[in-house]
């Protein structure tokens, strides 16, 4: 089991090797069209990545109107799939965009996150849906890790003087 700001059990990489091991060639592409960098790119017609996808970009849709509204551009240009976007998004933007603390707002944004995988594992045990939120939770927290190690590799530096 994962749990949210926990350290991961190990990366991305070895849970695909771990599950090359034990399921399908098929269910093994799956998963690896799973990527942070890459969101939009393949969505294919796996029903929990659509779902999944959907929540991302409606998420981020919503980010980019805030930020738009506040720098009196037009949105439209930047957005992706234009869709609806539950009310519970739109807080989940607007709450985030509203914190001063960077690193406090994207943590904000992956609960968020966390809180969709979540109701996307309801019913789904060992399958390939499972396996889909679970390699998605393994990447927030992945992401989470890199934020807290780096942060502690520049607080060193300034402390001690290195430029």
């Amino acid at each position: 089991m994962l749990h949210f700001g926990a350290l991961p059990p190990f990366t991305f990489e070895r849970f695909l090797q771990l599950c090359q091991e034990q399921i399908p060639e098929k269910d093994i592409d799956i998963i690896k069209t799973i990527s942070r960098d890459s969101e939009y790119a393949g969505e294919g017609k796996q029903a929990t990545l659509k779902k999944w996808y959907a929540f991302e970009t409606a998420l981020r849709n919503e980010l980019v109107k805030i930020r738009a509204s506040r720098k009196h551009v037009e949105a439209v240009r930047y957005l992706r799939r234009e869709g609806y976007a539950e009310p519970s998004v739109t807080h989940a933007a607007m709450v985030a965009y509203r914190n001063p603390a960077v690193l406090e707002a994207e943590k904000m944004l992956d609960e968020a996150r966390w809180r969709i995988l979540e109701e996307l594992a309801v019913g789904h045990y060992f399958d390939i849906d499972f396996l889909i939120v679970y390699a998605c939770k393994l990447m927030i927290l992945g992401r989470g890790e890199k934020i807290r190690s780096a942060e502690k590799a520049r607080l060193l530096q300034e402390t001690i003087g290195i430029p």
